[in-house]
């Protein structure tokens, strides 16, 4: 078992590190304060190659590799969470089903845009009725000559009202369930789309969350993503993608949890001493570092099976259900640690415990999770998994 980083991957983490301590870290409280979008940090992370950075270079991309992309996120989280998923999105979603599933033209019309910072991308599955059971969408999609039309609400959709490129899941035959369901690449120009409510949000306030309404919204034919009834095939299998990045993205969140707890508790004083010299806090410190290495183990175990090529269906629920539910953990005792300066918006706990929130339940609840893990374990024949 081999658990060194290439030097590739080093030379990313590192530059993504720096940029995210000297440029977006000063910037983070701020950006959720006024719940501003982090369009300058973006820019630059267009510049060092970080949007599309698993895209091959033909399509503008950085031809990274999978762990490369998990170090950059983890990265950009540990200093800026909302920051972090615009980019895991962006990234792991919308480029990865526009390269995979995608037609040549679609990937030279939307990709090198997307790497280069000019479009931003998005994925919509989720509507009011249909979050966990996604299958039950009722946003429609209606063939008349070389257009579709659609019809129909979505919800939840991160990046929504600054995306150029919208991954949009509607159904072209209801009676048939999923196998009826079609996958669609959105410009936010289509006659009949529209920007519907921006949510306001407990956490991540600096990232955009919105409604998209589809009113007879007319999608040519060449912006159908596979074959009709290919989309939930196509939405289930780029996800598992999308859970490696959400997965990073609790490991960043619980490295800044544990890094401003070490900081606080060396500085504390309290009873003559340093809180750090109590084993309450120690305790605390070491379970915190405990959990935030094995979420980043699993985390880039799965990435590095999927760059093998190995089915890593099962290592993605596992790394986000536990980075999740271990950011949580970790934001919670961040604060306790900061007593009660940690309930303050004075210092960042406050913010990462607010952002940590939502980790066990976008892109897969904790529940949904464990459905998955156990269903994998009791299928007829469980393939067990390398050690890598």
């Amino acid at each position: 078992m081999d658990f060194q980083l290439t030097e590739a991957q080093r030379l990313i983490r590192d530059t993504v590190r720096e940029f995210a301590e000297k440029e977006l870290a000063p910037l983070a409280a701020e950006l959720d304060r006024l719940k501003r979008y982090p369009e300058k940090p973006l820019q630059r992370l267009a510049e060092l190659g970080v949007l599309g950075m698993t895209m091959p270079p033909e399509y503008g991309g950085a031809g990274a590799d999978t762990v490369s992309s998990c170090l950059a996120l983890m990265e950009i989280s540990r200093a800026c969470a909302s920051t972090g998923v615009t980019v895991s999105l962006h990234n792991t979603l919308t480029c990865e089903i526009i390269y995979r599933h995608g037609t040549e033209d679609q990937r030279q019309r939307y990709l090198p845009a997307l790497c280069r910072g000019e479009l931003l991308g998005a994925f919509s599955l989720t509507e009011p009725t249909s979050g966990s059971d996604a299958a039950s969408l009722r946003t429609t999609a209606i063939r008349r000559g070389d257009r579709y039309v659609l019809n129909g609400t979505k919800q939840f959709v991160t990046n929504g009202s600054r995306a150029g490129a919208i991954i949009l899941f509607a159904s072209t035959d209801p009676p048939r369930g999923e196998k009826g369901i079609t996958a669609f690449l959105i410009e936010p120009l289509f006659p009949g789309f529209r920007v519907g409510k921006r949510e306001d949000k407990m956490g991540l306030r600096a990232s955009d969350t919105t409604e998209l309404v589809l009113e007879d919204c007319q999608v040519p034919v060449e912006n159908r993503i596979g074959e009709e009834g290919e989309g939930f095939k196509i939405a289930l299998s780029s996800l598992v993608t999308g859970r490696a990045g959400i997965a990073a993205q609790a490991v960043g969140i619980a490295q800044a949890c544990l890094d401003a707890s070490i900081r606080y508790a060396k500085e504390r004083r309290q009873f003559g001493q340093p809180i750090a010299e109590f084993q309450a806090i120690q305790w605390k410190l070491a379970n915190m570092a405990t959990e935030t290495e094995a979420a980043r183990l699993l985390t880039l175990r799965a990435a590095a099976r999927k760059d093998r090529g190995l089915p890593c269906t099962m290592e993605a629920s596992m790394a986000k259900l536990f980075a999740s539910e271990a950011a949580n953990r970790s934001a919670a005792e961040a604060v306790q640690i900061h007593g009660g300066y940690g309930y303050l918006q004075d210092f960042p706990v406050e913010r990462y415990m607010r952002d940590a929130r939502v980790l066990t339940i976008y892109e897969g609840t904790s529940e949904i999770h464990r459905l998955i893990v156990a269903r994998q374990l009791l299928s007829p024949s469980p393939q067990p998994s390398p050690p890598v």
